[in-house]
């Protein structure tokens, strides 16, 4: 289960994603979510669903990838949809004991779960095609005209660079856990719920001991390598936009019209 966490994971691979500034994703990543969350039609929707699945075959991530990044996720989505399904107004379908299912509440349902997976799919695609040091320059760029007035821009960065960074590698360590403890004969899959919560204790401490340990180990080798934050510190590569960026732009601003077109003529 742990290992179907996706979270922070990037994936190399030879795709116009690959090679798009991360400025230019991460404006077109905020673009969606606007839309995703403005768009109330069927029509709108299934643009925005055509989109992401041309975005997702023309990245080079196996579709695995993206459905195990999912995964972990599933049983919030289906908590989600049954919620919408049993407390929606409007014309009675069927009954479950004291809960009614309604037709609004079912397409609500959908709309909501369509919602979820499309706004974690897009996010996944950022993070699959973008290093997260690139991540980072990237929204560090974004934020610098804000210094101005004492936003924090490159401490910001630096600090999800670190959250992207180590993602992967504390879910490891909670794996190492909790073989060892089940080869103690710790048992976590049957019991009361109270006696399985008592088992979450022998893993989270040395979990907090072992990321207190290691944000030791890196406070010190930056401070060996002389890092003093943002003061004096120059970039190896400068992030420049290339003719794919432009016409990426060009691109999602005529889609913006045209949904927005859309929208007012009222599909």
């Amino acid at each position: 289960m742990l290992n179907d966490i996706m979270l922070g994971q990037y994936f190399p691979a030879f795709s116009i994603w690959h090679r798009m500034d991360a400025r230019v994703k991460l404006f077109l990543l905020l673009l969606y979510i606007i839309f995703i969350f403005v768009c109330h039609t069927g029509f709108s929707y299934a643009i925005l669903t055509v989109l992401v699945l041309i975005a997702i075959f023309t990245s080079k991530i196996p579709c695995s990838m993206y459905f195990k990044s999912l995964k972990p996720m599933l049983l919030i989505i289906a908590f989600t949809f049954i919620i919408h399904v049993f407390s929606g107004e409007g014309t009675p379908l069927f009954k479950i004991g004291v809960f009614t299912a309604t037709k609004d509440g079912i397409e609500m349902g959908i709309f909501i779960t369509l919602r979820l997976v499309l706004l974690m799919v897009s996010a996944s695609i950022l993070t699959f095609t973008t290093s997260p040091l690139v991540l980072t320059d990237a929204l560090e760029a974004i934020l610098r005209p804000l210094k101005r007035f004492g936003v924090p821009a490159h401490e910001l960065s630096m600090m999800m660079t670190i959250a992207l960074r180590f993602i992967p590698t504390l879910i490891d360590e909670t794996d190492k856990i909790i073989k060892a403890q089940k080869s103690r004969g710790a048992d976590f899959s049957s019991g009361s719920i109270v006696k399985r919560v008592s088992f979450v204790m022998p893993i989270l401490i040395p979990l907090f001991i072992n990321a207190f340990r290691r944000a030791d180990e890196l406070a010190i080798a930056m401070e060996a390598r002389c890092y003093r934050g943002d003061e004096g510190r120059t970039h190896m590569k400068q992030m420049k936009l290339a003719r794919l960026d432009y016409q990426t732009l060009g691109i999602a601003i005529f889609l913006t019209i045209v949904l927005v077109v859309l929208a007012w003529k009222g599909y």
